[in-house]
């Protein structure tokens, strides 16, 4: 399902929302996935620091990664869905480590500089303005952040497959991005790399990851096994990527220095920016509730989500 946003540009965009789906039992849980999972996280454990002071997943969903997260002081648990955010609240439970917060990534909700590190999985192939999106992940982060970002490849060797045998009209050598369903992207790695430049995104590395995404090899190979041999492959794939996904490890080097912001609950307020005027930080005014100090805006927290999405 879709539906439009209104970001802080006046610009309508628009965005999917998981709200109420059963994101969880329809497409991870017993659904053959467990090879996609285990590679997912050697190559997030490969390119994110082990440790530091706070990290944010942004798209988050439920949770599914949160545990690579042990060696932060603080976690951020950010999508656009309160729903499957609430899923994370109760598979993690109310742990003061973690914050989870609703919200439009376009009008991101969080304060310039305030992250070391930033992880955005399964995320990138949803976006219909690609550079928007870059640009507030790029505000988040301070000169000595790491993010580690993910897209869907689309010179793909399935792709290229289909299209030397006619089975499909596009090219996965056009650089330019492909929907192949509504609001489903693939993109080319060569357009992807100058969008990071233009957002003041230096990519660190590159890996081409997944490579191994077939039924048929996936049922006779253990999900371990499987994601192991496909790590040794990371590093040289990524030189001229080919798995349908790609993993970046950016940094910003023209980025300010670190917002410091201690790590405990009643600071919160300060990690939020206004998504409707773009204020920062917000007032915290009372338990469960922050207010814009410009345009007066209130947002609350409800079942362990602060929900930036709309203002009360």
């Amino acid at each position: 399902m879709t539906e439009s946003v209104q970001p802080q540009s006046g610009v309508t965009i628009p965005v999917i929302d998981y709200e109420h789906s059963q994101y969880r039992a329809d497409f991870w849980v017993g659904q053959g996935r467990q090879y996609e999972d285990a590679v997912e996280r050697l190559a997030i454990q490969r390119l994110l620091p082990a440790h530091g002071g706070r990290i944010a997943e942004i798209g988050a969903g439920y949770g599914r990664l949160a545990d690579l997260y042990t060696g932060y002081e603080q976690v951020i648990l950010f999508d656009y869905s309160r729903t499957l955010l609430q899923d994370a609240v109760r598979e993690l439970g109310r742990n003061r480590r973690f914050v989870f917060i609703a919200g439009n990534l376009y009008s991101l909700p969080l304060a310039s500089g305030i992250l070391d590190s930033l992880v955005m999985v399964r995320v990138m192939h949803h976006l219909a303005d690609v550079p928007a999106a870059l640009q507030q992940l790029r505000r988040v982060m301070h000169r000595h952040s790491v993010s580690v970002i993910e897209f869907a490849n689309k010179r793909n060797l399935k792709a290229l497959a289909r299209w030397v045998a006619r089975r499909q009209s596009w090219s996965p050598l056009d650089e330019k991005p492909v929907e192949f369903v509504e609001l489903n992207y693939d993109f080319h790695p060569a357009w992807m790399e100058k969008r990071f430049v233009e957002a003041g995104l230096h990519i660190e590395r590159r890996y081409a990851v997944s490579h191994f995404r077939l039924g048929a090899v996936k049922k006779r190979v253990n999900a371990e096994t499987l994601a192991r041999i496909d790590s040794w492959l990371f590093a040289l794939g990524g030189t001229y990527p080919l798995a349908p996904s790609v993993f970046l490890r950016a940094n910003a080097p023209q980025g300010g220095e670190r917002v410091n912001v201690t790590t405990g609950e009643e600071t919160l307020a300060q990690l939020l920016r206004c998504p409707i005027c773009a204020t920062e930080p917000l007032n915290r005014i009372g338990e469960d509730r922050v207010q814009c100090t410009v345009c007066r805006s209130q947002f609350a927290c409800r079942e362990g989500v602060w929900d930036l999405k709309e203002a009360l």
